[in-house]
Order: C-alpha cells, then structure tokens, then sequence
C-alpha cells in the first residue's frame, strides 16, 4: 500500500516525472509519425499497383501473345474471374500542342492501348478521368477553336457589315479571354440569329452536350477518330491547388481537351531489329489521375487497335518465304499482356493457380493446323504473375526502407531507457534519506524496488497514451500541417513576435532581480520566438515553401492513416523499456544501507 502512496507522491510533487512523461511522448510520437508515413506510402504503392494493373498479369514481352481475344474469352467464362482486358504496351514520343516556346514541345509517354469496356472493368479507369465536363471557360475556348477553325461555314448566311460586326465581337471578347472572365459566349450568342447560333453550337458536340467530354474519354474517340487519354502531368499546363485540385494555368488556354497530337512510336520486328517510325495525328479527349506521380507523368491510353497498327502487332498476312505471291494465312493481332481481376475474397495467389489451368487448357485447345501458336508457360519470354510480383523491383525497396526505419527507430527505445535510468538515478539520489527512513522502518528491498518501478510504469504509461494520442493527431492531420509549414499564415508571425515581445518584458523585469535561470529561460524563448516568426516570413516573402515534393515522393498527398501494428509495439516497447531503465536505480535505492541514508545530506 504504501508503494503506491509514495509513487503518487512523487508523481505529483516534482516537476521531473512530467518531463520524463513528454520525453516519452515525443520518443513515442515520432516512431508513429514516421513508420505510419512509410508503411502509408508503401500501401498507397500497393493499392494503385492493385487497382492500375488488375490482380493477376499475363505478359509476353514486345512480340505479343497471339489469340488474345479467346484467351480473354475463356478467362472471362471462369467464376473467379471479375474481368480481363488486353493491352498494347510501348514507348512512344508525343508531340504536344503548347502554343508557348518554354513549354516541352515534346514527352517521351508510356503507351497503353485498351479496350474501354474491359479496362474499366479490371481498373478503375472511368473513375480516373479529370474532366467530367468542361468548365465555363474551358467551354469558352472551345466556342473559339470551332468558329477559328470552322470560318467559312460560321460566315454562310452573313452580309459583310454583320460578318464584321461578328469578327468583332469575337475579338473583343477573346482578346480578354488570356486574362480575365471573358462574357465570350453570351456576347456571340446576342451577336447572332437563333439559327446560327445551333449552326455555331453544331461544329463541336461539346458545346451542346458537355458531357460529351467524358463519354469521349471513356470511348477513346472523337468525332469517329481515335483519341488520346493523357496522365495529368504529361501536360504542362495543369498546376495543382493547395487543397489538392487542380487548375489549368491561363485561364484554361492550355487545357489539353481543345488540341490534337501527334504520337510516334518505334516498332520492332520478331527478330529485335527497329523498323521504320509510325505517326499518327489524334485528339486528346480527356486525362486521368491515378494519384501516382510516375504514372500520371507518363502514361497515355490511346484504343489497342491504334497501339497495334503503331508496333505492327496487328493481324497480317503470312507470306510464303519461297513465293511471295502464295498467302499462307494471317498472323493474328497481338496483346503484349493481358490484365485479370478476380472476384471479390480470392487473393492474387489463388488467382494465378487457376490462370496457370485457364492458359494451359487455352493452348491444349487450340486447332492442329493453327500456323501462329501462344507460347506455351514452358517459354521463358511468357510470365503470369501477380500484381505485387509484378511490381517488386519497386515495392521490394520500399518494403525494405521500411523495415531498415522501423531498425532504426527502435534505437528510440534506448534513449527511452537511457532517459528513465539517468532520471530515477537522480531521484534515487535526492530521496536517499526517504529510502533509509523506508528501510529502518521495515520495508524490503523488493518493496523498495516496486516503488521505483511502478513508478517508472507510470510514467511509461502516461508517456506513451501521451505519445500514441499526439503520433494520431499529426498523422491524420499530416496534410494540414504541411500546408502549413510550405505556406504559414502571417497571424503565425504576428503571434510569435508578440510572445517575444512578452518574453523580452518578463525577462527584463526579472533580470533586475540578479537571477540568472530568468535570463536564460527568457533568452531561449525570446530567440525562439523571433526566429519563428521570422522563418514564416522569410517563407512567406519566397512565396511558400514545397516540403513534400510529388515528382520525388510520387504521390500528391502524404499518407495520413496510422499503422496500428506498429503503434502498438511502439507503445509496448516504450513501457517495457522504461521499466527496464528504471532496474539499475532501483536496485541501487534497495542496497542503500539505512544507517548511511539517514545521515545522507
């Protein structure tokens, strides 16, 4: 009973147990912090990994898997087996359509051909589309690009005197466009009579169906022509807000949705060699986030067929070597993988057993005369792998940084015990007498040893509810205070500098007393204020400051869910650690010799 009067005691009655307690805290709440972030960004890698590339792929390097199509049929015919889509995988060059000379004129692109309707049912590629409709000014450019490039057909109908009338009315409004929320489309509309106002609205679908943009995305075509779906990056002209949104720059000028390109690409023939460059001219009609840097950077979806005519891995003709005039058949089209999802509750290594049966059984089952056989699993160019095997060059690394900080940062529960040893050690010293009293009165050195190590268990305690509370609160709100840091708002370094107005009063007042822990506790507060203040507006005066930087960390956002596994061993070594830093002084309090301790000054 009175091991546990005395702790109270001594927990209530010293400054020393509460710095002992936020010392904890801060140990804990930064071991949380940080393997929250990296075990975050290690499932956000993950995650998208998943959703971007199904659970299961088929893959035959650059030469492709012929027969694709019923190889997806019999997939798709499997119940465990929610979808599956072919694409053209390959490098290309696009040409972009910046009107501006500093921009890229050029992007080296990562180019996917897809089927829509299958794609989407394996990923989440309708979702991932940025533009659903267009937005006001956007549309109004779009207004502009139809009567520029269509003049002609807009001037039938018109006298000269209202053709110029029109002309002006449009460059009065477009001239203004660049800058400032132009009235461009009411200003036409009023300029002109209701029947060529529909003629007008009629060049482009868009401007009377602006859902169009993202059914177009969705379709990979415009007009009948094939398109092109871009990441939200490989334009330059898409500058992310502070909340995370996005906005074109210029008032929309350089909205992609408006222009066409031009993708290059190389193909290369069954025996490695490069053949000669194919091009094509096609609309950009939406872009997609993904939210992966690297992806988003780099990655275009144009339809398979286009892909395939591109690489030369559509269906041809097979030509007698010794008759060129003889056909002997067609080298069926090509896919260069083949992306599965599977249903909900099979894991991806279930999966890939029964896609292993699925394409044994496929190429058993094709016809005795077949010229252009699949290869058979046997072929080490053939791999059907699951989605993290597919990705383990990069998530391998990540995995192991996360474990090699976890390795690290457990060095956390060293200075824990390091902390407790040298603070009970103090404690025991300045408590000598209390001990020799306790002693001569009767109490056991295991007595003696549970007042300090209850003690220490208290504070353990205390200090890692503490930690774990404050390591939640700066990781679920770890955006937030990022913001902060790159932009702080201006009443921050007001606030400062009138704290270290305040502290630079209270230290001069104190100081004419000739103490000297004043002066230093009101040096140390004034520097620290000042400088904080003047940190914000330096950072300010910079216009911000970028911290988490997404070309480097390959997310926009920094993961803010706490690793509960991890925060609970961290809680649990932090007890355990502060008990064991309190050993050493507790063993010295129960060997104190009570005659010594009571003439201890």
């Amino acid at each position: 009973m009175y091991q546990t009067l005395l702790t109270t005691r001594y927990l209530t009655s010293r400054v020393i147990p509460l710095i002992a307690v936020g010392a904890v805290a801060l140990c804990v709440a930064l071991v949380i912090v940080v393997v929250s972030v990296m075990t975050g960004f290690l499932d956000m890698v993950q995650s998208a990994g998943r959703t971007l590339m199904g659970d299961v792929i088929i893959s035959y390097g650059i030469s492709g898997l012929p027969h694709y199509g019923a190889l997806q049929e019999q997939l798709e015919a499997d119940p465990n087996i929610l979808g599956a889509t072919p694409i053209v995988d390959g490098w290309g060059l696009l040409r972009m359509p910046y009107p501006d000379s500093k921009a890229k004129q050029s992007e080296t692109v990562q180019v996917w051909g897809i089927e829509t309707e299958s794609f989407s049912k394996v990923t989440d590629f309708s979702s991932s589309l940025q533009w659903k409709t267009p937005t006001d000014n956007q549309r109004d450019w779009l207004l502009l690009d139809a009567i520029k490039k269509n003049a002609d057909e807009v001037r039938i109908g018109m006298d000269d005197a209202q053709w110029n009338a029109f002309v002006e009315t449009v460059n009065t409004a477009s001239s203004t466009l660049n800058f400032a929320n132009a009235n461009l489309w009411e200003d036409i509309k009023t300029s002109v009579t209701e029947e060529q106002w529909e003629q007008i609205l009629a060049l482009d679908e868009r401007l009377s169906q602006p859902e169009l943009v993202h059914k177009q995305g969705l379709a990979l075509e415009r007009n009948g022509k094939p398109g092109i779906v871009t990441g939200l990056h490989v334009s330059d002209g898409n500058e992310r807000q502070r909340d995370g949104t996005y906005k074109v720059i210029r008032n929309d000028y350089w909205w992609l949705p408006r222009f066409d390109g031009t993708l290059t690409m190389l193909p290369v023939d069954s025996q490695g060699g490069i053949i000669e460059p194919e091009s094509i001219i096609m609309p950009f009609v939406n872009e997609f986030q993904s939210g992966v840097f690297m992806i988003d950077e780099s990655r275009i979806f144009v339809p398979i067929a286009t892909a395939q005519s591109l690489l030369h891995l559509d269906a041809a003709e097979i030509i007698d070597v010794d008759d060129p005039t003889v056909v002997l058949g067609v080298d069926p089209a090509r896919a260069t993988s083949i992306l599965i999802r599977g249903v909900e509750g099979i894991n991806a290594i279930e999966l890939r057993k029964i896609v292993h049966g699925i394409y044994d059984e496929f190429r058993a089952s094709m016809p005795d005369n077949t010229l252009v056989l699949p290869p058979s699993r046997g072929d080490p160019g053939l791999s059907i792998n699951t989605w993290e095997e597919q990705q383990r060059s990069f998530t391998g690394p990540v995995e192991k940084e996360r474990e090699l900080m976890r390795t690290l940062f457990s060095i956390v529960y060293l200075v824990v015990a390091a902390l407790i040893l040298s603070i009970f050690w103090s404690i025991v010293f300045e408590k000598t007498r209390d001990i020799g009293i306790m002693r001569s009165l009767g109490a056991s050195r295991a007595g003696i040893v549970w007042i300090f190590l209850q003690y220490s268990l208290v504070i353990g305690i205390l200090g890692s509810a503490l930690g774990l509370l404050l390591g939640w609160a700066i990781t679920k709100n770890i955006n937030g205070i990022h913001e902060a840091m790159g932009n702080p708002p201006l009443a921050l370094a007001i606030s400062a500098f009138v704290f270290a107005g305040a502290t630079c009063v209270y230290t001069f007042v104190r100081a004419r007393s000739g103490m000297m822990l004043p002066i230093v506790l009101g040096s140390i507060g004034l520097i620290t204020f000042a400088g904080i203040g003047g940190l914000v507006l330096f950072i300010r005066y910079i216009g911000g400051l970028v911290i988490w930087d997404a070309s480097v960390y390959y997310f926009a956002v920094i993961p803010n869910n706490v690793d509960w596994p991890s925060a609970i061993v961290t809680v649990c070594g932090a007890v355990l650690f502060c008990v064991l830093g309190a050993l050493i002084p507790s063993a010295k309090a129960a060997d104190t010799d009570p005659v010594k301790a009571l003439r201890h000054e």
